[in-house]
């Protein structure tokens, strides 16, 4: 067994630390959720691997938002990040609409008893049938193309229709330094800013009823300057277009992008310049767009730090010096934590040992999965209390992107549950 204690003499750097995970209490040496102590959850769940979201956590989250930002501006839930039923619930109950993705997803939304006036549908590969479902349902239907846009007006065409639609815009900026850009340069989302007022023109002439545009630039950023000045180029870049539009804005999608710390070294996102530039930018919107909706719209922001990832120590294996706790969760179950969802340097989510938040002696470990592939890591060289076989390894920010977003069926183990608290 291979021991680490700390050496307060030390003069190597120290190690980045992760952000302070303060969301979830500790009673007992174990973690809290939910106001439950995580090994009961873990006896009522009957078997591990799980997922456990708090919903006092969502909610103090949105109520943080409600009380910075300024009132006008509407907050809706993307549900990609999480469209597990109860949470959508959930969310719908607290936010002021959702956007969707598929026709799952809107299948999803309207069982939750969302609006569908504040339910819109984004995606840049809309197929026949998500087209149809939008438009039965009635939300708002965000264009992704010129051909989008004309498959939409035909068949609609001589029903007596007129689907909400709105234009989404790639603008000619990005956020910068943004986890995921998905604006800016040559993107598959939306339509080109320079395209955008001829394909008003036409729009004009169809079967479509015109309500604004989405302007979305990427997502995950932890730097505030970054996105107040995104957010003052969309608005900018809106009411440029406005002129071109075939009756008035109705409905502005501003995005998100406000990211949540992930990994050693990040801090969490300081809201407080972006809640100071905000009001006068709807200030002016509301001189050049009077009557628009404004509308922030958030995924893992709302979700992610609310979400625990839950696994058992099986065997601990010691191999040429190094430990290796052995679970039975890994990638097929939080792709994003293994480091296979986009990361390019793998990079540790916070991860504890939610059975035993605190020991005297702890060590230095990987902890890995029980898929026949070396991918299958969950935290490399962390340092944990001192681990045994039973023993409950928890993944930290595991709100997002975790259980729909993972290749559940990879090597045919069990899927995990979910619960939501």
């Amino acid at each position: 067994m291979t021991i680490a204690t700390t050496d307060s003499t030390s003069t190597a750097r120290p190690r980045p630390r992760h952000a302070s995970m303060t969301q979830f209490a500790v009673a007992d040496n174990c973690l809290q959720i939910g106001g439950r102590a995580l090994s009961a959850l873990a006896d009522e769940m009957g078997r591990t691997p799980f997922y456990a979201y708090d919903s006092a956590v969502m909610s103090a989250q949105v109520q943080r938002l409600r009380e910075l930002l300024p009132p006008e501006l509407h907050l809706h839930y993307a549900m990609k990040a999480n469209p597990m039923p109860a949470v959508v619930r959930h969310l719908a109950g607290i936010t002021d609409g959702l956007d969707v993705a598929s026709a799952g997803e809107l299948e999803v939304a309207l069982a939750a008893g969302a609006d569908p006036r504040a339910i819109s549908f984004a995606g840049p590969g809309k197929s026949t049938a998500d087209l149809t479902a939008a438009v039965a349902a009635g939300v708002i239907i965000n264009l992704e193309s010129e051909h989008e846009m004309r498959r939409l007006a035909a068949l609609v065409s001589g029903r007596g229709e007129r689907p909400r639609v709105a234009v989404r815009v790639n603008p000619d900026f990005e956020l910068k330094t943004s986890g995921m850009k998905m604006a800016g340069g040559a993107k598959p989302f939306g339509v080109d800013a320079e395209r955008v007022p001829q394909m008003l023109g036409e729009l004009a002439s169809l079967p479509l009823d015109f309500v604004g545009f989405h302007i979305f630039c990427g997502s995950q950023n932890l730097r505030p300057e970054a996105i107040v000045e995104a957010q003052a180029n969309t608005f900018e870049l809106a009411v440029r277009l406005a002129g071109c539009a075939p009756q008035p804005v109705r409905w502005l999608n501003i995005g998100g992008g406000l990211g949540v710390p992930y990994f050693p070294g990040e801090r969490e996102l300081d809201l407080q310049p972006i809640a100071a530039s905000l009001p006068p930018l709807l200030a002016a919107a509301r001189e050049e767009l009077p009557g628009a909706e404004i509308v922030m719209e958030l995924g893992r922001y709302l979700v992610a730090a609310a979400g625990i990832y839950v696994c058992e120590v099986l065997e601990r294996k010691q191999s040429r010096g190094e430990t290796f706790l052995i679970t039975n969760g890994g990638l097929h179950h939080h792709l994003a934590a293994s480091g296979n969802f986009g990361q390019v340097l793998r990079k540790n989510y916070p991860v504890c040992l939610g059975n035993r938040m605190a020991s005297p002696a702890t060590e230095i470990v990987n902890v890995v999965g029980p898929l026949c592939t070396p991918l299958d890591i969950l935290a490399e060289k962390v340092e944990l209390p001192v681990a045994e076989p039973g023993d409950l390894l928890v993944v930290y920010q595991s709100g997002a992107y975790g259980y729909s977003a993972s290749p559940r069926d990879f090597l045919s183990h069990p899927h995990p549950l979910e619960i939501l608290l």
